[in-house]
């Protein structure tokens, strides 16, 4: 799933639409992608078994399904709004209904939104579907995943149009953005990588669309200008999804390839526990990923460079009161299962000691985990996970401001204090 996130002022965007207006009108076109006519893919072939069911694993990494599902309706149906900065933009219908879904789709206009960002007549889509990254997605790959769609139940939903305000309405107005951030090109393969660092890269830049998330976004909503997979905040959810190098100065320093696999297959790992939005992809995804396709993820994500360190953060509360606070309610609430140490239980509870969640930039996951509870993915290898209790109706958000962060300069850790103006408004996030 993504989400867009940066709010920028109407005016300016009108400004930027216009600066480029001119070069947009002038310059060359980029070259449509090359689609088989609708007579060269015979109907037999799009029901072959094998090509469906291969579609059906695509879709499942892609994680399809989260965004064109609405809650409690039929998959792929669409009704759920993915919320932005701009407004809310509703997930289109994937089932092979004729007059509400793909039905009459051809494949030539399954690859076009794909690999062009292009609706079927032509209309440039919303960003908020990630064809930034489904643009890497190969073509026989793509057919899978369209043989895989039409033979879905059809389901009678008719779209629901996006609620954005002025000028985010104008689809014209995208031409400007795609303009900046969108580079359109199935991926190739890097020669003198190896062919699970070339798969995992495959994987991760785009069905698993995870640079969607986890890199920093500008007020335009691009990620033009951030290193790849370097963490960043997940709009209207409040968020942090971090950097994900296992290098020195990344989000996973210290991870290993197995701990990786072990998150994405059974949502808990020897560093962490998934949770929040991660926690529904793992549920919803990466558990059925193949072992070759996790080690290849794993493998591609170890290789990413080092980052540079953070400046060495200055304890932001003093020592006779935040900290003594927070050390006490740590002590009463959180150390039987974390430990005095922050060391946790293996298996069990995660340690809070160097846990990249614990330590984020921002402190939004420890302070929402603290305020909304940690809840692991059920998952096929971890049916019954432990999970922890929300402590909002037990702590005040100088209790939660205190606890935090003294987790995050405990121990090990480094990390800058939570203000309980922020706990305030974490509190009245949603979670979805």
């Amino acid at each position: 799933m993504t989400w867009w996130t940066g709010r920028i002022l109407p005016g300016a965007l009108v400004l930027a639409v216009l600066a480029l207006g001119g070069w947009l009108l002038l310059a060359p076109r980029g070259g449509e992608p090359a689609v088989p006519s609708a007579a060269s893919i015979a109907a037999e072939n799009l029901r072959d078994p094998g090509l469906i069911a291969r579609g059906c694993y695509l879709a499942t990494v892609g994680d399809c399904a989260a965004c064109h599902t609405a809650q409690g309706g039929r998959p792929y149906a669409g009704g759920r709004s993915v919320a932005t900065p701009f407004g809310d933009i509703p997930a289109p219908n994937l089932t092979p209904d004729r007059a509400t879904g793909i039905g009459q789709w051809s494949f030539a206009d399954f690859w076009r939104a794909l690999h062009a960002g292009r609706g079927r007549k032509g209309e440039l889509l919303y960003p908020a579907f990630p064809y930034t990254s489904y643009t890497r997605v190969t073509r026989d790959d793509a057919l899978a995943m369209f043989a895989y769609l039409r033979t879905l139940a059809p389901v009678h939903r008719p779209a629901v149009e996006p609620a954005l305000d002025f000028p985010y309405s104008m689809r014209g107005s995208l031409a400007a953005w795609r303009a900046i951030y969108f580079k359109q090109g199935a991926y190739r393969p890097e020669p003198g990588k190896s062919p699970a660092w070339n798969r995992g890269a495959y994987l991760v830049r785009g069905l698993g669309h995870c640079n969607e998330c986890h890199a920093a976004r500008d007020a335009l909503g691009g990620v033009s200008g951030h290193p790849a997979l370097s963490g960043g905040r997940i709009p209207e959810l409040d968020w942090y999804a971090p950097d994900l190098s296992t290098r020195a100065g990344g989000g996973l320093q210290g991870w290993s390839e197995q701990d990786i696999v072990d998150l994405l297959q059974t949502g808990r790992s020897a560093k962490g526990v998934a949770f929040g939005p991660m926690a529904d992809v793992v549920a919803d995804s990466t558990q059925y990923l193949s072992g070759d396709d996790l080690r290849a993820i794993a493998s591609y994500l170890h290789a990413l460079p080092p980052r540079g360190q953070p400046p060495q953060a200055t304890p932001q509360f003093d020592a006779t009161t935040l900290a003594r606070q927070g050390g006490k309610v740590y002590a009463q609430h959180c150390a039987d299962c974390h430990g005095k140490d922050g060391a946790g239980v293996a298996g069990v509870y995660p340690p809070l000691d160097g846990n990249s969640a614990v330590t984020e930039p921002t402190g939004i996951n420890a302070t929402r985990m603290v305020l909304l509870g940690g809840f692991a993915p059920l998952t096929r290898a971890d049916p019954r996970p432990y999970s922890m209790p929300p402590f909002a109706q037990q702590l005040s958000d100088s209790e939660v401001s205190a606890v935090v962060s003294y987790i995050r300069h405990a121990w090990t850790n480094r990390a800058p204090a939570v203000r309980p103006g922020d706990v305030s408004r974490y509190r009245h996030t949603p979670l979805d």
